[in-house]
């Protein structure tokens, strides 16, 4: 089965901005998404790099109305089959490999993989994926890189993650083939530790108001 897209899209799409979470501690996870969405943004990819996330991940389904949870760094089936027990509505991989795409065959719950180079994004594309995450985006070569993709493989587009701030985010946006970059910026570890949901909802704001 090829890759749902349009399921993909109407999340993505959803917002410029897409939240990239480290939860550390459960008891933060539904007071900071809900910030985030009060803030404008909607979608919230909460990564698989802490012991708390798919308890994360499951808290801000059950409680956090207007919120689309995906799980990130999903590195293999196992992670991608417990992210959606625990009430993913998007899965996101940092790469590709069989046990992620097979995971996804059976999924009704669509996947971003992540991508690098041509080759990859073509690679991808010949299965049916054309909704990719560009990663790690500044370090594989930045907007110039991705403007350069975009008129050999036209018909696919991209979330590019990976060192992109305020700063450079619109660089991203105004490209054709980026619908939404992925960023950490808009919940500090600093405001999370300090519970500074306030100033979280301000950023969330910001970056809601980004525009190519």
């Amino acid at each position: 089965m090829a890759q749902d897209s349009e399921k993909l899209l109407s999340i993505l799409k959803l917002q410029p901005v897409v939240p990239v979470l480290i939860v550390e501690d459960v008891a933060s996870a539904v007071p900071l998404a809900r910030a985030l969405v009060e803030g404008g943004l909607k979608a919230i990819e909460i990564t698989m790099r802490t012991p708390a996330a798919l308890d994360a991940i499951r808290a801000v389904a059950n409680e956090v109305e207007g919120a689309h949870v995906g799980a990130g760094t999903i590195l293999n089936a196992k992670d991608f089959e417990a992210a959606v027990k625990a009430g993913s509505t998007f899965i996101v991989s940092p790469g590709v490999n069989k046990s992620v795409l097979e995971a996804a065959k059976g999924s009704k719950v669509p996947l971003l993989p992540g991508a690098a180079t041509a080759s990859e994004v073509m690679h991808l594309r010949d299965k049916g994926y054309k909704v990719l995450k560009f990663f790690p985006a500044e370090q594989a070569g930045g907007a110039p890189y991705l403007k350069a993709l975009s008129s050999p493989l036209a018909d696919v587009v991209f979330c590019p993650t990976g060192s992109v701030s305020l700063k450079n985010a619109k660089d991203y946006l105004a490209l054709p083939n980026v619908v939404c970059v992925g960023g950490s910026w808009v919940a500090p570890k600093e405001l999370i530790a300090a519970g500074d949901w306030a100033g979280i909802t301000k950023l969330a704001a910001e970056a809601a108001a980004l525009r190519g």
